[in-house]
């Protein structure tokens, strides 16, 4: 699903871009509901970014990725963490592309995720080019998403991937 955010682009750098778990739901401009095998995932485009939802029998974690004033917690490249019976993993790529180049992968992204039925994408007025996509899957038993934050005016793609899966004593039991 692509859309049009309704909002000034405010988290105009990369470097601005912060990361936390467990945060309530904040205020969303879309929003993307999915059931991917026995659990719930909200895709949420914010104002300043992106927050995932997932809820299961094994508990809920909640995922935030945007311009948080206040934050403490800047966008790490990579985190893993047990979240009571669930393995965590997180990763983030910054990429700088020339003008050109920025162009085309920024219509590639939004083409794959626009396309697909559980991805949620969100341009920004003022640039084409200006984004934020959100892709969910579940693939043996866990779930994943992909997001993808675009700052045109640095040529700069922010890209995240995280996996949350049930830990393996937990699964065997």
């Amino acid at each position: 699903m692509l859309t049009t955010l309704k909002t000034a682009y405010t988290d105009t750098r990369a470097s601005d871009l912060a990361w936390a778990l467990g945060r309530e739901p904040l205020p969303a401009l879309a929003v993307l509901d999915l059931q991917l095998h026995g659990a719930h995932v909200q895709l949420r485009l914010l104002g300043a970014s992106h927050q995932v939802l997932l809820e299961e029998e094994h508990g809920t974690c909640s995922e935030t990725v945007a311009c948080m004033p206040g934050s403490s917690t800047p966008l790490p490249l990579g985190v893993a963490k047990r979240l009571g019976d669930w393995e965590y993993e997180f990763a983030a790529h910054v990429e700088t592309l020339s003008r050109g180049s920025f162009a085309g992968r920024a219509q590639e992204l939004l083409a794959l995720v626009a396309e697909h039925p559980h991805g949620l994408a969100g341009t920004f007025p003022g640039s084409p080019h200006a984004f934020t996509a959100l892709l969910a899957q579940c693939q043996q038993g866990q779930v994943r998403w992909r997001t993808w934050h675009a700052y045109p005016q640095e040529g700069r793609l922010v890209a995240t991937r995280t996996r949350v899966g049930v830990h393996a004593a937990v699964a065997a039991v």
